[in-house]
């Protein structure tokens, strides 16, 4: 299928959803599949060849699928279909399924040769860039063939390489657990997480065990479960907190204890606790000034940077946008990842719908998109706020705005 087709099935599914009046959420669950993944066939990113995929849509839509696709072969004549690739967390979501290395325990040996510790190490670092650059569609792929090769290589492997594979599993876990969160799919996220923290410390890695509990904490909060993800991190922080009052603790373990208050900060911006939000947010900006630089430790980009981007962050939360555009005005988030980068840009948008500046809002979600387009296009919070700038700006909606839009599937 031609990326013209794909928009062309896109567009069509877009208006017949539209014309039964049912949102993209409705379609996602009448699919059984994500949001991001009806977002994604809109634009023509997800192309719809398999012609199961084609019927369960016009199935969900109530329409026959040559409204879809003129061209489709009658179910009783369509040939086998060559395996499309996926655009969305599908193919990784599988590979999570069940046990991850079932032949093994029954002593099969794995398909293919297995890589080396070096190509394994290479994998793992491959996975993280594709998160932070957020890549979803790439690292789908390449975490759903990474996991099973490596859950299958630390039951095979000599002694004295299980430590070491088992600690690159964890890293591998915590990588689907972050990408899983950030495409709101936090059940996933939570298993994820959860394999991570059983492997992290079968490696005999305590702050790999805190690392994947700072994932799992996201989970939480993605799924609005705000006393399990304040038990998450509030139980690694409490264990850390006198470790770090020692003067030569680790700058890694610092990093981990710094993260962990970020996360509180933003758990008790949610709930409107200004003082406590406030203090942890003050706690992890005096970690920052003892490590004096920005890092990158267990890929939380921790450091002086990342405090004040959570300090915007949790402005918004708390409503105090005026706070929040007056802490952005110092921020330089240009040496951390694009990732990072667009989702600071998508809190400065948030700051100024508050404050109703539609041009300034806009222009930031821009320039968040051109650095992570599936980041934006996907992500609930800049619907939401597109859907506010809208409703701003409307009868006269900006063109760029309205364009943003259909590029986010909003109208």
């Amino acid at each position: 299928m031609t990326t013209s087709e794909a928009k062309t099935i896109g567009q069509r599914v877009k208006e017949l959803r539209r014309a039964a009046g049912m949102s993209q959420s409705d379609l996602a669950v009448a699919m059984g599949r994500s949001e991001s993944w009806v977002s994604q066939v809109e634009r023509g990113v997800q192309p719809v060849e398999r012609l199961s995929v084609l019927q369960a849509l016009a199935n969900a839509l109530n329409v026959s699928v040559h409204e879809l696709r003129p061209d489709a072969a009658p179910a009783e004549e369509a040939e086998p279909e060559e395996q499309t690739t996926n655009n969305d967390l599908d193919g990784l979501r599988v590979a999570l399924t069940g046990h991850p290395a079932l032949g093994s325990l029954f002593d099969q040996p794995p398909a293919e040769p297995t890589p080396s510790l070096a190509d394994f190490r290479q994998q793992v670092d491959e996975a993280w860039a594709l998160v932070h650059a957020s890549s979803y569609a790439a690292l789908s792929d390449h975490l759903a063939k990474l996991l099973p090769t490596i859950e299958a290589a630390v039951r095979h492997a000599p002694a004295g390489e299980r430590a070491e594979l088992h600690s690159l599993r964890a890293k591998a876990y915590q990588v689907a657990a972050a990408s899983f969160t950030r495409q709101d799919q936090a059940d996933a996220a939570w298993v994820a997480a959860d394999r991570a923290l059983q492997a992290a410390e079968l490696a005999g890695q305590p702050l790999e065990v805190v690392a994947s509990l700072f994932r799992m904490a996201h989970a939480f909060m993605r799924q609005q479960h705000m006393d399990q993800a304040e038990q998450a991190a509030q139980s690694a922080a409490s264990v850390m907190g006198p470790r770090t009052e020692a003067p030569a603790c680790p700058p890694e373990e610092l990093s981990l204890f710094g993260a962990m208050n970020l996360v509180l900060a933003v758990i008790n911006a949610r709930e409107g606790n200004r003082g406590r939000t406030h203090e942890h947010i003050d706690r992890a900006r005096g970690v920052a000034a003892r490590l004096g630089e920005d890092r990158n430790d267990f890929d939380t980009e921790f450091g002086p940077t990342n405090v004040e981007i959570h300090a915007v962050s949790t402005a918004v939360e708390l409503g105090d946008a005026g706070l929040a555009l007056e802490v952005a005005q110092h921020v330089d988030p240009s040496g951390l990842s694009a990732e990072r980068q667009s989702r600071f840009l998508l809190d400065v948008a948030r700051a100024h719908a508050q404050r109703r500046h539609v041009g300034e809002a806009t222009a930031a979600l821009l320039e968040a998109e051109a650095l992570a387009p599936e980041q934006i296009q996907d992500h609930h919070l800049a619907r939401e706020v597109i859907r506010d700038l809208i409703q701003l700006s409307e009868p006269r909606i900006p063109e760029s705005l309205r364009n943003l839009a259909e590029r986010s599937a909003v109208i």
